[in-house]
């Protein structure tokens, strides 16, 4: 057991904030080693008061090691071996339950509190019924041609054109269903209409939406046709021809544990160990194999606690597996931002810059926008990062606002945006939760440089789709260029490419410094708008510029470094 806690180790382990005191707590969702002082310090104010942490106490260590030890002798000393096993497992358990997830912070809201809140946003994981009406579904909407046929300029009734299509898709689904299993499909299809099939399109549909929100590169070209679709059918003429309902609201942990009268589980002392993500950065493979089996055991522990007649042990599972899943989400989408935010403070600095790393841009000089010095550059690239951060961080709560806007009654306008016909359409929920985020930016970057617009329902961003699809690039853009740096270091190893970087750029730490000047200035520099008008600071030019920067990479003097790392393009297809 030496291996389950960092400090049992001969190596003194130092605050990884100050570097100068031994860690002694150990926060869970910053996966960091803090000392007394800089942890209280950081995790004062926001959501970091919320984390949860672990004392590294080695003497808590030493006295479950001793209590173990001791149950084993008592029972080896019964020579029962089959309870034996039952007592150790048991301790065992107990142990490991005892070194993790200790709420240090006790004062203002429980992170029990802070799990249920999160979890009314969080979709439940697909069961195995649920991702057979997936495939259905993705199998009808490959050969449907609902936008080509609605979102066109036509002089017929359109309510009935929509009725059509929708017709048509459920006929799709229905006879794919029945080819699947032919049991299940005579029952439901061989004497009743789609009308009075009404609840199985409806687990259907929504089955989509919820796995698009927990997989956002599933579903990459269905997904559109489907919202839409969905955004028509709530349209009072459409559902008066149609004589049903497509919609219904998409399952999430909260709802289902509230079903069950099993709301408790999001508060139970272990759920965090439970449903944290596993990192396999800087681990040996004892140490993440000690993890894996201490999220198992808090996992079984949770599950045979609140068991009972109304939730069983499967679905507590599945909702903490859920759980888990939004967790990986963060780990993916929100740590690029957090990386790339430490190389920001690490190479550059905002008072003073090295000769030739200055970040300045001047407008109408290399295809910039914008005219910033060296110190606004720094603070621009800083807090825009920070908002990508923020949004990422509250994405599954962007998402189920984009899906209330997409699916209300409001009417939307087909117009020419430049870029194709555009379903333009209000989006005031999404619009109050990004105000909300932008403003905790805000507060957290102190002053702001350039606009704090948001496009929503205009030519720029049409509607909620659109805005979640953008932002959704976030770490599609970063994840490469973060992977890419990361992986530097491993091309020493061979000689020629050592040579060749060290020929370029005067070695690796020149190369990763290079490559971040180059994505801080050109990347957030008000480029990639259409026309001048449409580029700029605001808060959505700011990705489009990053998304420019992108685009010219096979420019780039250091584009052969990324290829040698392993990129193979910004949207995971080769390059």
């Amino acid at each position: 057991m030496d291996h389950l806690v960092a400090s049992d180790s001969n190596k003194t382990i130092f605050c990884v904030e100050c570097n100068d005191q031994e860690a002694s707590v150990f926060c869970e969702q910053c996966d960091e080693d803090f000392c007394e002082v800089c942890h209280g310090m950081l995790h004062r104010t926001g959501t970091r008061k919320l984390h949860t942490a672990k004392q590294l106490n080695p003497t808590q260590a030493r006295k479950s090691e001793n209590t173990t030890d001791n149950a084993n002798t008592a029972a080896a000393s019964n020579g029962a071996k089959k309870n034996e096993k039952g007592r150790e497992d048991a301790i065992m358990k107990q142990a490991l339950m005892d070194m993790d997830g200790t709420i240090i912070n006790s004062s203002g809201p429980t992170f029990g509190d802070y799990m249920a809140k999160r979890s009314k946003t969080v979709p439940l994981r697909l069961d195995a019924e649920e991702r057979q009406f997936l495939r259905l579904l993705d199998a009808a909407l490959n050969v449907s041609e609902y936008t080509d046929k609605i979102d066109i300029i036509s002089y017929s009734n359109k309510a009935k054109r929509i009725v059509g299509q929708i017709k048509d898709l459920c006929c799709i689904i229905s006879g794919l269903l029945v080819a699947g299993d032919y049991k299940t499909g005579a029952q439901l299809f061989a004497k009743r209409s789609i009308k009075d099939n009404e609840e199985i399109f409806q687990r259907i549909f929504e089955v989509g939406r919820r796995h698009k929100i927990m997989n956002p590169e599933k579903m990459r070209s269905n997904y559109g046709k489907l919202m839409y679709m969905l955004m028509d059918s709530v349209i009072p003429e459409v559902e008066d021809y149609l004589g049903f309902s497509c919609v219904i609201p998409i399952k999430t942990v909260y709802d289902f544990l509230k079903s069950r009268e099993s709301v408790d589980v999001l508060h139970d002392e272990n759920i965090v160990l439970a449903t944290r993500e596993i990192s396999s950065e800087m681990k040996t493979r004892e140490q993440i194999d000690a993890e894996v089996q201490r999220k198992q055991f808090a996992i079984q522990a949770i599950c045979e606690k609140h068991a009972n007649d109304s939730i069983s042990k499967e679905e507590i599972e599945r909702c903490l597996m859920s759980m888990s899943d939004n967790n990986a989400f963060l780990k993916a989408n929100r740590d690029p931002c957090d990386k790339m935010l430490k190389y920001l403070s690490k190479y550059f600095t905002p008072t003073k810059h090295d000769h030739g790393y200055s970040l300045a841009i001047s407008a109408g000089r290399h295809g910039h926008r914008l005219t910033h010095s060296h110190s606004t550059q720094y603070t621009y690239v800083y807090q825009s990062i920070t908002l990508w951060r923020e949004i990422m961080n509250e994405m599954f709560l962007l998402w189920s606002m984009a899906d209330e806007d997409l699916i209300s009654p409001s009417a939307y306008r087909l117009t020419n945006t430049g870029q194709g016909l555009q379903r333009i359409q209000p989006c005031p929920n999404v619009s109050r939760a990004i105000h909300k985020i932008l403003n905790r930016a805000h507060k957290k970057c102190g002053s702001w440089v350039g606009s704090s617009v948001v496009h929503l329902g205009d030519k720029n961003v049409p509607n909620s789709f659109m805005f979640i699809d953008k932002y959704n690039q976030v770490s599609r853009i970063l994840t490469p260029i973060v992977s890419t740096l990361d992986k530097l270091e491993a091309l020493q190893n061979d000689p020629e490419v050592a040579a060749y970087v060290t020929n370029e750029f005067g070695g690796i730490e020149q190369c990763r410094k290079d490559i971040l000047y180059d994505f801080f200035r050109h990347g957030f520099d008000g480029s990639g708008g259409d026309n001048y008008f449409d580029a700029g600071s605001c808060i959505d030019g700011r990705l489009t510029s990053a998304w420019n920067w992108c685009s010219n990479i096979e420019k780039k003097k250091f584009f052969p470094i990324f290829l040698m790392t392993g990129f193979v393009g910004f949207d995971g297809t080769e390059w």
